[in-house]
């Protein structure tokens, strides 16, 4: 739902010292219920194509899937979002280190700590655990980046690497791959081998 894609850039100029009007008139609008925050657009990308996956439309849902810039942000779009604000339902997905960030903005609009999602290291980690880093190389070969891949592990820094730090580094060496990649590996996930956090935060909209 384009509409919806209105609403996230509204929200967005919102938290960077915009007019909430327009947010304010759009969650109206399109009868917007919950908000999803993220750390960036490479979280967005795996959690569209895990609804995608299971035939579920989370715009259409009233879900504003959202990518905040980094996850000190999140007290900030609470703020927004919450009860002192739009008085959405929100929920979040984190890394662990990134936890404190999370559990103090959310705790604080009202939100039990339920609703807040834990990745061990990261989700890149998550998937990449899930799948396998043999199954990822084939998914690099699909995506024509094996060769690069490659090259990329003859660089001094990654030797005596574990494999799958490795793959988790390669991921971010180049810009848009993280967001492309969150894609695709959540869709060459099985059914049951999806992460945990990933899993329970689409089973809590």
């Amino acid at each position: 739902m384009a509409d919806m894609g209105l609403f996230r850039e509204a929200v967005i100029a919102w938290a960077a010292g915009g007019p909430g009007g327009p947010a304010r008139d759009l969650a109206a609008r399109l009868s917007v219920r919950a908000a999803v925050l993220l750390e960036g657009p490479s979280d967005c990308a795996a959690v569209n194509a895990l609804a995608a996956g299971r035939g579920r439309d989370l715009a259409a849902e009233g879900v504003c899937v959202l990518p905040m810039g980094g996850a000190m942000s999140v007290g900030r779009f609470a703020r927004l979002l919450g009860p002192l604000g739009l008085d959405l339902r929100l929920t979040g997905l984190c890394d662990e280190a990134e936890r404190p960030y999370y559990t103090r903005a959310l705790k604080r609009p009202g939100v039990a700590r339920e609703g807040i999602f834990v990745c061990a290291a990261d989700l890149e980690d998550e998937l990449i655990r899930a799948l396998g880093v043999r199954r990822v190389e084939e998914l690099f070969q699909a995506e024509g980046d094996l060769r690069a891949f490659r090259t990329f592990l003859h660089q001094p820094a990654q030797r005596g690497r574990p494999p799958q730090q490795q793959v988790r580094r390669f991921l971010g060496t180049k810009k848009g791959r993280k967001i492309h990649y969150g894609r695709v590996l959540v869709e060459a996930l099985a059914p049951d081998r999806v992460p945990a956090p990933l899993d329970g935060l689409l089973a809590g909209l």
